[in-house]
């Protein structure tokens, strides 16, 4: 099975999207549910917190996709040493994923003496993620999971790579959908948000991202890569997890 060619049109699709986003202005963010301050000079008030973040990339994506958002956590008060990303294998299984999240957790809560961490995700990871909380019982060490532009009730896009088995968990519908969306969908004493835009182009529909008991943020106009620069939603993204 070759995947060089999936691999290189979403490359390609990722390095445009991020070079239009580094080239244009940052969004501001709105909300749906609820009020989500977009003021840029939030961003930069310090913050303080224990808790260790951990990180979790999307489909084709790596611990390097979250270069900006760890310092704006340090610029909140976090300690570089408290930051955390998980990379997982994209074109393996999201269940398999899953699995060595939970495994990462505990290393995290092990390392630090945390009994709990907060979890960062976006796109593919929010399959992850939410597998680990919900059928994996991961709950109970996760004080905050924030899904920014979360494939957490599947995307349509995934059809252009579903040759994959974390594509086709992906697809809206599967049967990993049905799973991790079935009855409660923010399980335990975990605070949940996430942020999704109409603007995102990869998460379709864009409204995928809701999580049913979730502060679920509405951001005016964002594409999917550019969350991953985007220092008002990151700092938003902090400011809860501090909360």
């Amino acid at each position: 099975m070759r995947r060089r060619s999936p691999r290189r049109l979403l490359g390609v699709l990722a390095a445009v999207t991020v070079a239009f986003t580094l080239f244009s202005a940052t969004s501001t963010a709105g909300a749906a549910e609820t009020s989500a301050p977009a003021s840029r000079a939030a961003v930069v008030q310090p913050l303080s917190t224990s808790t260790p973040v951990v990180f979790v990339h999307g489909y084709t994506g790596s611990a390097s996709n979250w270069g900006t958002a760890m310092s704006v956590f340090r610029l909140n008060g976090w300690s570089g040493s408290d930051l955390f990303a998980y990379e997982y294998d994209s074109y393996g299984n999201n269940i398999t994923n899953a699995q060595g999240l939970a495994a990462f957790v505990n290393d995290v809560k092990s390392r630090t003496g945390a009994s709990k961490v907060a979890i960062v995700n976006h796109s593919m990871g929010g399959l992850v993620s939410q597998y680990y909380l919900k059928v994996l019982g991961g709950n109970s060490s996760v004080s905050h999971l924030a899904s920014i532009a979360g494939a957490n009730h599947g995307t349509t896009f995934a059809g252009a790579c579903l040759i994959y088995t974390t594509c086709q968990q992906m697809y809206p519908g599967s049967s990993f959908i049905s799973q991790i969306t079935s009855g409660d969908e923010t399980p335990g004493d975990t605070k949940y948000a996430t942020w999704y835009s109409a603007c995102d182009g990869v998460i379709l529909p864009y409204t995928s991202t809701r999580l049913s008991g979730a502060t679920n943020n509405n951001v005016v106009c964002q594409n999917h890569i550019g969350y991953l620069a985007d220092t008002v939603v990151l700092g938003q993204v902090a400011r809860f997890i501090a909360s």
